[in-house]
């Protein structure tokens, strides 16, 4: 029996969200929730009625579609070539998507950069996380608005599920999740048709100070911070979510 893993040297990010695996165990992601989210956010940004968004780290694009279909000429990008090939088959004259490295700048400007569903600190150089910052800064227009909807680390570490398996399409995924070095690692061993794989996911358990000291660094403006999708305030201990909005 072969097995199939992505080593702990190179950038599991690279190779995990390339596998048509990680689609499947994540299948049952909440599109109403995705979608009351972006409403409650475009509404609060206020942004002007044919306003151009990039969807950063977008995956297959169900928030990109979704922004798409408020109207918003959006741009959809992704490390993942097979996530882009997807993604696009969604494509028309007003959504776009392209095979792009967060940690550069884009060569256009949008009235507001969108990094959801904790697309962040997958980086094992601590410097490419600022550098990804920089990157979003500069990829606004003048008056736009950035925003990173990321995990709040101090809730996830305290609820943390240390294992479980999730049956999906057949295939038991045995998912187990420890903190190490800063970073919270979740570790997922399946077997599917006489092969066994293991992939290892590992985030950076960035809290909000370590994203107020980066913000700093890179002179950004933070202007507002919630704790979950329908924008309530954010609560160290309670929130699910760490959602900061900047300029």
């Amino acid at each position: 029996m072969s097995e199939n893993r992505n080593t702990p040297n190179e950038n599991w990010f690279a190779t995990w969200f390339d596998s048509p695996y990680y689609h499947i165990l994540y299948k049952d992601r909440d599109d109403n929730e995705a979608q009351l989210f972006m409403d409650n956010l475009t509404n609060y940004l206020n942004l002007p009625e044919e306003a151009k968004i990039l969807d950063l780290a977008c995956g297959k694009g169900r928030h990109a579609i979704y922004l798409n279909q408020l109207g918003y000429e959006v741009t959809g990008v992704d490390l993942s070539p097979n996530s882009i090939e997807e993604a696009s088959k969604s494509s028309n004259a007003t959504l776009h998507f392209k095979v792009h490295d967060m940690r550069e700048h884009t060569e256009e400007k949008y009235d507001a950069v969108f990094n959801l569903f904790t697309s962040f600190g997958y980086f094992e150089e601590e410097s490419d996380n600022l550098k990804t910052l920089k990157a979003i800064q500069e990829s606004l227009t003048e008056y736009g608005f950035a925003v990173i909807d990321f995990m709040n680390a101090n809730y996830v570490i305290d609820n943390l599920v240390p294992e479980e398996t999730k049956t999906v399409d057949g295939i038991d995924f045995h998912l187990k999740r420890y903190v190490k070095d800063g970073h919270i690692f979740k570790e997922i061993q399946f077997e599917d048709q006489g092969q066994s794989y293991h992939f290892t996911e590992k985030v950076r358990a960035l809290t909000l100070q370590d994203f107020e000291t980066m913000m700093e660094e890179a002179g950004i403006y933070l202007l507002e911070i919630f704790g979950d999708y329908k924008l309530r305030k954010f609560y160290k201990n309670d929130s699910e979510r760490l959602i900061m909005v900047f300029k």
